[in-house]
């Protein structure tokens, strides 16, 4: 029998799934990291942006969030497609949301920005609890692009679920 060998996202979320073995601590992760990147999407959504007039009726809708899509969409691409493809939903899901949020601002709700950062606070509370329970530190501590790998690490859970080949 020949043996394949792993293509790059495998070993990735192979290096990520070494600190991720406690059932609480993937419980955790599972509410904490899209909680994360939601509210990570919100709060540079908020940095102020110059209005691009050559946009015309879509400057609102370019902002700083826009570069951190495309990067990490241009990411998950050279990784997985389909991955990549599941997270273009994802990303348009949470993006709804920001949208959601700006109207309840402007209807005399609490600022955007505000409530993206107590949900980023609790989340990456959570986030250090349940690497707490696990006893391991998280993968980002040694790889910086592991912040990346979270989302798409619970979507390939997804897949297999299913049965789509990522």
């Amino acid at each position: 029998m020949e043996k394949t060998e792993k293509r790059p996202v495998d070993l990735l979320f192979d290096k990520y799934a070494e600190s991720h073995q406690n059932s609480t601590n993937e419980l955790i992760h599972w509410v904490c990291v899209p909680l994360i990147v939601f509210s990570l999407l919100g709060l540079v959504w908020m940095i102020p942006f110059p209005q691009l007039e050559f946009l015309g009726q879509y400057k609102t809708f370019f902002n700083w969030a826009s570069f951190l899509i495309a990067f990490a969409m241009y990411y998950y691409y050279t990784l997985s497609p389909v991955l990549f493809f599941m997270m273009i939903w994802v990303i348009g899901l949470m993006s709804f949301g920001i949208v959601q949020l700006e109207y309840w601002e402007a209807a005399g709700g609490p600022a955007v920005w505000l409530v993206c950062l107590i949900i980023f606070v609790l989340a990456w509370i959570g986030q250090f609890i349940g690497h707490k329970i696990e006893g391991k530190k998280p993968s980002f501590l040694d790889d910086i692009k592991f912040l990346l790998i979270g989302p798409i690490w619970l979507l390939h859970f997804v897949c297999k679920k299913v049965g789509i080949r990522y």
